[in-house]
């Protein structure tokens, strides 16, 4: 499909989906409900790259279905599986690099604007597509949260396909690579261990052979439907060869992802722990409550984690967090940005002109390790 066809056809969905979820209205006009809005989806950059053999990406997906009716959190879903299913994606779902034992324990949490309500699951192993668990979460339990076995339980209990092991051919061989170099079973203190472990993943991403960013993996997307509708998903595989039974940012309400349906929405991918610590998508939706563009709301966020960052350990030589964050916002309006600590990392959107892939806004200048 050329550029111009897609964009016709992204369009023509669009306008479907407003003359299904609309009153009639005068030729020309839209409905009142909708007037001023900007429906988009926007997402971490692998939103619009992976695509699971088939021919969409994540936002174009959730585009389609969104504006075509389908409820808005369903259509993130469905886009965030297409990532989530991809085995070339070693940062989500199936394929994911997996914990420091060789196991793939995955992350999520969803959020429905409209119905106020959420769920997530967190060190979930077995199921290729832990979204799904979290929005089950949500709609069959009184709970947000559910981790580990009890969480592989439910889902079971939900009639989902519990694997014996997540990995890939690929993602098993990474993993195989980096124990043989980092060697953990020398028992280091805590500080070298961790030191050596994630030492070796920046020379493994050096050599090409993991994307940098997929050391911290995670997918987030998030949508403003036609109808004024907002919602969220956040899911990922975590941080490569993490401890076993660490759970990042990504599954944690206000944190990975926060949701409120008369705001906007903020979802993260990098470094979970400085995401927790300042619970930054709440941060960035609380900042657009106050009137701040996603943009504006997203960089103060990225300015308190700088401000929070003081172990030395965690900065370069010029005294700037060594690691990156990044932040994906919507506001009720349609206004959209992707930030983060430093430039390079690219985001996903997808309007009426199609999907996108963008470069980040960055707070800090220069690369998180130099």
């Amino acid at each position: 499909m050329t550029t111009h066809s897609r964009r016709n056809f992204v369009r023509n969905n669009l306008l479907g989906g407003f003359a299904a979820g609309a009153a009639p209205a005068a030729f020309g006009q839209a409905p009142a409900v909708l007037r001023g809005l900007r429906p988009v989806v926007i997402a971490s950059g692998n939103g619009n790259h992976f695509k699971n053999g088939g021919s969409a990406t994540c936002v174009e997906q959730a585009f389609r279905m969104m504006t075509s009716g389908a409820d808005v959190l369903d259509a993130l879903i469905a886009g965030v599986n297409i990532v989530e299913l991809d085995p070339e994606d070693n940062s989500v779902g199936y394929g994911g690099l997996p914990n420091a034992d060789g196991i793939v324990q995955l992350d999520s949490c969803c959020m429905h604007g409209p119905k106020k309500r959420a769920g997530g699951v967190a060190a979930l192993e077995g199921v290729r597509t832990p979204s799904l668990v979290a929005k089950a979460v949500m709609e069959h339990t009184d709970h947000h949260l559910l981790v580990g076995a009890g969480a592989q339980a439910f889902a079971r209990n939900m009639g989902f396909t519990i694997e014996a092991d997540l990995n890939t051919p690929k993602s098993r061989q990474l993993w195989l690579e980096w124990k043989r170099r980092s060697d953990p079973q020398h028992y280091l203190d805590p500080d070298k261990r961790a030191a050596a472990g994630f030492k070796t993943g920046l020379a493994m991403a050096a050599e090409g052979l993991i994307d940098g960013e997929h050391l911290y993996g995670t997918i987030n997307c998030n949508g403003l439907s036609p109808k004024g509708e907002i919602a969220g998903v956040t899911t990922t595989s975590g941080l490569a060869w993490k401890i076993p039974g660490r759970v990042g940012d990504s599954p944690i309400l206000g944190a990975g992802l926060y949701v409120d349906g008369l705001v906007g929405a903020a979802g993260s991918t990098g470094r979970g722990e400085a995401n927790l610590y300042g619970l930054c998508s709440f941060l960035i939706v609380e900042n657009m409550r106050r009137g701040m563009h996603p943009k504006d709301a997203a960089l103060d966020a990225l300015k308190r984690i700088k401000a929070n960052t003081v172990e030395k350990r965690l900065l370069n030589r010029r005294g700037e967090p060594n690691f990156n964050v990044n932040f994906y916002a919507i506001n009720a309006r349609g206004d959209f940005a992707g930030v983060a600590l430093y430039g390079g990392p690219t985001y996903a959107v997808c309007t009426e002109n199609g999907p996108q892939s963008r470069p980040v806004e960055a707070l800090l200048s220069g690369e998180p390790g130099a």
